[in-house]
């Protein structure tokens, strides 16, 4: 496993300390991998999020009107699901 040292102002070294007294995490490195891993999956949901986000807008506007969308939505449902 790779290390990496970091320096962080003293109440979050307490705040880190105090998680592993409680039990929470089995050491320091260890609440610091769970937080990392955290960010990372957040970045991830983000970054799809926002790939979502942009194909949506690409591809126009629907010319149905709302009650139309929704017949076909309620449509596709129940052809699919009985």
């Amino acid at each position: 496993m790779a290390q990496m040292n970091i320096s962080v102002p003293e109440g979050l070294k307490k705040w880190a300390e105090q998680r592993v007294a409680e039990g929470r995490y089995s050491s320091t490195s260890d609440l610091i991998r769970d937080l990392l891993r955290r960010r990372q999956e957040e970045e991830e949901q983000l970054a799809a999020l926002q790939a979502a986000i942009d194909k949506g807008r690409a591809s126009g506007i629907d010319p149905r009107g709302v009650p139309e969308i929704f017949a076909d939505v309620r449509r596709e449902y129940h052809a699919k699901h009985g």
